[in-house]
């Protein structure tokens, strides 16, 4: 769905009761998983160190869970306070070329990883695409800390193709939005995790 002005809170939640009644628009689903992205799929992935420790691994979830990796000015997700967890459908709202473009997900799969007697722990999850989506394909939010460098690392993955006639079109364009939202994600959860009272190392 896309407009000349910015959907209302109404239309995006009538948007997404519509599309979840649907099923995802690729396959196979949960390929984020493996290393390689299926056949006829590009692949984008930014793995950045955002902090050190416990405590950060600890705000490096908070701001996952609450959607703040989406806070980089011209996209975010509603609702905003979606729960992270399986079958849990949401809107991108992303502001492009002077277009309000509104794309429907689901939530797949969630990892939550943290076991004492492990050397890492690790929180995220992926979500995937319906049919109401600019791309067809998937994404996964990762945050891991390795107990033995104390290194905490976010890592987005994503494979994609065009899914709408309008992002064949305009493919390579969206392929540097995509790029560019792996960066700039980087740079929302660095500014969550200094909000919630840390601040993180610089590179």
């Amino acid at each position: 769905m896309h407009s000349f002005r910015k959907p209302s809170a109404e239309t995006v939640r009538k948007f997404l009761d519509a599309q979840a009644r649907l099923d995802f628009t690729y396959s196979p689903v949960g390929a984020t998983a493996d290393p390689f992205p299926p056949p006829s799929f590009r692949l984008n992935h930014t793995r950045e160190r955002i902090g050190t420790g416990r405590e950060a691994f600890e705000r490096a979830k908070t701001a996952l869970r609450r959607w703040d990796q989406f806070r980089i000015g011209w996209a975010e997700i509603q609702p905003a306070d979606a729960p992270i967890r399986e079958g849990e459908v949401v809107a991108i709202v992303a502001r492009r070329l002077g277009v309000w473009w509104v794309n429907a997900c689901r939530v797949i799969y969630v990892i939550d990883e943290d076991d004492p007697a492990e050397p890492r722990a690790r929180f995220g999850f992926a979500y995937g695409t319906l049919p109401d989506h600019v791309g067809s394909g998937e994404e996964r939010f990762l945050v891991d800390w390795d107990a033995e460098t104390d290194a905490v690392f976010y890592d987005v993955r994503a494979y994609s193709r065009p899914n709408l006639i309008l992002a064949r079109l305009g493919y390579p364009y969206m392929r540097r939005s995509q790029r560019r939202f792996g960066f700039e994600s980087v740079a929302a959860m660095a500014r969550s995790m200094a909000a919630q009272g840390m601040a993180t190392p610089t590179k």
